[in-house]
């Protein structure tokens, strides 16, 4: 069986919403990256897309009759501006040490409302809530915390001077959300991916905890009134509460977010409406 045909890889779930979503896609030119072995290139080529692959190693790309081409996120994507209809980041956001760079770089090679794919370990699930707060590891009694042997996957000069990193870089959906806004996106939907089951274990005896531990917190900085917008302030924190106590994302093994390119990141700065504190103000 291979890997987009297993439901145990998020390769699957990532083939399922390229089928069920073909139209969107076809004729479309979509950047795959980082393509790895080509599986996502090769099932776009099949419903009908121009992908475009990059990857930092692109030796292990094997998608006969493709091309892809070697691109490092910190030098950015070789692509013009806004020359893209969407763009896949599958198992990547977690191996950039500068997540904010590498959004604000798809944001600038998409086209307005243009489609942006992540897909990531999950670590806003409840296993990995779990593991963080016994040892600081992205799996408990499995793996060492983040450390220079166990987290550098692959360092070959000849090839490039570049570090792959491994999965030094895990972030939760909050912080992916936050990122992201902050780039130019909104997101429009998360899909589901494979429960986890140590996840739904610990499900029932943490859930009224979140839920109640968050509605205070909610409520507590709704009544603020911190000198923002109050009804951006509401919005805002009322998506980040839903994402917070969302059943899905507390026990999906991996986040697939889908989000749209709602303005350019160039205007994200002057689009803000939160509190500021100049120098010099207490």
């Amino acid at each position: 069986m291979t890997y987009e045909d297993d439901r145990k890889s998020i390769k699957y779930f990532v083939k399922q919403f390229l089928l069920l979503n073909r139209k969107h896609f076809e004729d479309r030119m979509v950047v795959d990256f980082p393509a790895g072995n080509g599986i996502t290139s090769k099932i776009l080529l099949e419903i009908g897309a121009r992908p475009m692959a990059f990857d930092l190693f692109p030796e292990y790309f094997q998608v006969r009759g493709m091309r892809c081409q070697r691109a490092n996120i910190s030098d950015g994507i070789p692509l013009p501006d806004h020359i893209a209809d969407a763009l896949i980041c599958q198992e990547g956001i977690e191996h950039f040490a500068n997540q904010l760079a590498a959004l604000r770089e798809f944001n600038r090679v998409l086209k307005p409302m243009g489609k942006l794919i992540i897909t990531t370990p999950n670590y806003s699930n409840l296993r990995a809530k779990l593991s963080y707060l016994l040892s600081e590891s992205e799996r408990f009694n499995t793996l060492m915390p983040p450390n220079e042997i166990d987290s550098i996957w692959m360092s070959d000069q000849d090839i490039t001077p570049e570090i792959y990193y491994g999965h030094l870089f895990l972030t939760g959906i909050q912080k992916l959300r936050a990122q992201a806004k902050l780039s130019g996106f909104q997101i429009k939907k998360i899909h589901p991916t494979r429960i986890k089951s140590t996840s739904v274990i610990l499900f029932p005896f943490f859930y009224p905890f979140i839920v109640i531990s968050n509605a205070i917190t909610y409520q507590k900085n709704i009544r603020k009134g911190n000198g923002s917008d109050g009804l951006l302030r509401k919005k805002t924190y009322r998506e980040i509460f839903r994402l917070s106590v969302n059943p899905r994302i507390l026990v999906d093994s991996h986040l697939m977010v889908e989000f749209e390119k709602e303005i350019e990141f160039s205007d994200v700065a002057g689009s803000l409406r939160s509190q500021f504190r100049y120098f010099g103000t207490t």
